[in-house]
């Protein structure tokens, strides 16, 4: 186990590194220069190269893939010129309504998913699993923003349950801010719970005709318990 946890490991940084030297190859191949950008095209040559050599620019590519990648590694991204701070504090800001809107998606596709999957492989071919994949196939074919269009103007505008928009922040309460995500929570949730119920009634379909199943059906065991 633990040769194969190594193994697994050592796949999983070069596979990194690897994704790493493409996303800086593919920032390097783009057309324009990052200087010039910035100062606008009434920048005269000398406030280029001046820019230039402050962002490290003229640098050799090795030394600027390893200075970003070791950015990267201690959290470091870098300074934003838009906003004219780092990065990471524009990331710390927004991370904090990103994040709880990420697992609350997660948690209600799971919940959503795996009991449909069951549902539908424990139907395969009857009724049942015909509803429960044509609703997943609706699902999986209803663009996300058409269908959280149609959640702001049923809950929102309609019914007055949540708020059509906008983050009240945590201040406001916990409550406050749970109800300013839930339609963006289904709204991300509902088309994964559709793939992952699919995926689910396909693995459990396949398994259910395994040779220890039938032995356990065969020795007494019950359908929903051999099922779930």
């Amino acid at each position: 186990m633990t040769t194969y946890l190594l193994k697994r490991l050592a796949i999983a940084v070069v596979t990194l590194i690897l994704a790493s030297m493409v996303v800086f190859a593919v920032l390097e191949i783009i057309p324009g220069d990052p200087a010039r950008l910035m100062l606008g095209m009434n920048a005269s040559a000398d406030q280029v190269e001046l820019l230039r050599n402050q962002m490290g620019l003229n640098a050799p590519l090795a030394l600027r893939y390893l200075h970003w990648a070791g950015g990267l590694l201690s959290l470091d991204f870098g300074r934003s010129y838009t906003y004219s701070v780092p990065v990471i504090e524009l990331v710390r800001e927004r991370v904090v309504v990103s994040l709880p809107l990420a697992l609350i998606a997660l948690a209600l596709s799971t919940i959503i998913a795996i009991p449909v999957g069951l549902f539908s492989a424990g139907r395969h071919g009857r009724a049942g699993d015909t509803i429960a994949m044509g609703a997943a196939q609706l699902g999986v074919a209803v663009p996300n923003f058409w269908f959280a269009l149609m959640l702001i103007y049923l809950f929102a505008v309609w019914l007055r349950l949540v708020p059509a928009g906008g983050f009240p922040g945590w201040s406001a309460g916990v409550w406050p801010a749970l109800k300013s995500l839930v339609l963006p929570a289904i709204a991300l949730a509902l088309p994964q719970a559709a793939i992952l119920a699919r995926v689910t009634r396909s693995a459990l379909i396949e398994v259910l005709n395994e040779d220890y199943i039938r032995t356990a059906r065969a020795k007494g065991l019950p359908y929903r318990a051999v099922l779930w």
